[in-house]
């Protein structure tokens, strides 16, 4: 997807999520709890909108979750790191601590939770649904 500077800012934040992970799941409820400033939303890597968005690669791997800010695709450990960031407050600045660690080594860290994901919060049967209130949230 080609967007112009002036588009891309005026894009919201995707957050792109295995809708099958538990862990994955309430990660989501959690953002949504916290995200005073409702500048995220959130579409899972099976649907509608990561098939028009995002590479093939990018949806394949669900090991990671991807988001969309300011017209670029983050994986891994820098998406967590924009999410934080576009939250704001004292989360931007936890986002900045993480900022300081190298990628590798943050990737390290987001690879052992991804790889034990479906371990420690299971495997739903289908995607997360939104809950009332929650639609203007949710992508398809």
């Amino acid at each position: 997807m080609v967007e112009s500077d002036s588009e891309s800012v005026s894009q919201p934040t995707i957050v792109y999520f295995d809708g099958f992970c538990g862990f994955c799941n309430g990660t989501v409820n959690f953002l949504l709890d916290r995200d005073r400033r409702k500048s995220l939303r959130f579409a899972p890597l099976q649907g509608e909108t990561a098939q028009q968005r995002l590479r093939p690669e990018e949806i394949g791997d669900l090991s990671s979750i991807v988001v969309s800010a300011d017209g670029k695709n983050y994986r891994k450990s820098s998406a967590s790191v924009r999410i934080l960031w576009k939250m704001g407050g004292l989360w931007s600045v936890l986002g900045t601590l993480l900022w300081v660690i190298p990628r590798p080594i943050r990737d390290l860290g987001y690879g052992v939770v991804s790889r034990y994901r479906y371990a420690i919060g299971g495997r739903t049967e289908a995607c997360r649904m939104p809950r009332d209130g929650e639609q203007e949230r949710f992508l398809p």
